[in-house]
């Protein structure tokens, strides 16, 4: 699978089925890197910036879905 393909399909995951929920509680993600080993990195912003919940949320929720919805998706991690 091309890298593009790839960060077509994590980019449609994240709009469709992450940002609203992070918005909700005033948080912004963006997606910044996709490694060829099938590492996400994105940038948790807003309310999401220091919060405490922000890796519970990095894990529980975003890695946890992105990796249901695409086999490619290895691991996420917050970009510094």
């Amino acid at each position: 699978m091309e890298n593009n393909n790839l960060e077509t399909q994590v980019r449609e995951v994240i709009e469709r089925d992450i940002r609203p929920f992070i918005e909700a509680d005033g948080g912004m993600i963006e997606l910044l890197n996709i490694e060829p080993d099938g590492t996400v990195y994105v940038e948790l912003a807003g309310a999401c910036a220091g919060c405490p919940g922000a890796a519970m949320t990095l894990k529980g929720g975003v890695e946890r879905i992105l990796k249901a919805k695409i086999n490619e998706v290895k691991e996420v991690k917050l970009a510094y």
